[in-house]
């Protein structure tokens, strides 16, 4: 059971060593091919400027070459875009719960969809604490998700076993970046359910739990304006909230 207090306060002290993200995130040039794809969909399109692509590829560094996870892909957004970003010598591995196809089909239609329409893209399927990668990967991205695995409908223990299972599906020295919507400081995963947020900090002591490195953090997605007290899907506060994006990293 997670304990606020011991996690978040061994958390905090673990974020505080992380390394700003500077200059050499900067969005590369390579991704512009990507995002011009004619493949992807006009409203993956308009999401474009807010969902900023390109800065996060470059944060999470993703390269031509690479096998990368989409952990938890949703409608393919992102994997559309990392399809592109890592070429034709490349490969990306698209997640989609099994929990999540038996609650809404459309998901599993995405994932075939997407799957079918890129050659290097492969659906990968397994319980949401158990994706079955069958490679060992180079980075995973996985956006707006980690607070899910705190839900209700999800078993005590979901999140701890997520975590170690995303550190096994990575090579040594791979990266895992996640984005997710904040919670109140102090508030644990407390707030996963009632309002889809999450502390960065219980982020933070779950994923070191599993062995990780917190690596650096950019403010990419930072609205100090949010309060964090509404639910993310709340018209008056959905696409303006307060996300923390972390980069992770297995030791070698």
């Amino acid at each position: 059971m997670f304990r606020p207090f011991t996690l978040v306060a061994t958390a905090a002290a673990l974020a505080a060593a992380a390394v700003p993200a500077t200059a050499a995130d900067a969005p590369a040039a390579d991704y512009a091919a990507a995002l011009a794809d004619p493949a992807r969909p006009a409203a993956d399109r308009e999401r474009d400027a807010a969902r900023k692509p390109a800065e996060l590829l470059a944060f999470a560094g993703i390269e031509p070459g690479q096998s990368v996870g989409d952990y938890v892909m949703g409608g393919g957004y992102l994997t559309r875009i990392l399809s592109g970003a890592v070429g034709t010598a490349g490969h990306v591995y698209a997640f989609q719960p099994a929990e999540f196809i038996a609650f809404r089909k459309q998901y599993g239609d995405d994932q075939t969809a997407v799957a079918a329409a890129y050659a290097n893209v492969d659906a990968v399927g397994g319980a949401f604490a158990a994706p079955a990668f069958p490679v060992p990967l180079d980075a995973i991205v996985t956006v707006q998700n980690f607070h899910d695995l705190y839900l209700k409908p999800f078993p005590e223990g979901t999140g701890d076993k997520a975590s170690a299972a995303l550190f096994a599906a990575l090579k040594p020295g791979g990266t895992l970046v996640v984005v997710d919507h904040s919670a109140a400081d102090g508030s644990g995963t407390t707030l996963s359910d009632s309002l889809h947020r999450i502390d960065k900090a219980a982020v933070v002591a779950a994923l070191t739990k599993a062995g990780f490195v917190l690596e650096a953090e950019s403010d990419l997605y930072k609205r100090p304006e949010d309060p964090r007290t509404a639910n993310v899907f709340d018209p008056a506060i959905r696409g303006k909230t307060d996300q923390f994006t972390l980069r992770f990293r297995k030791p070698e």
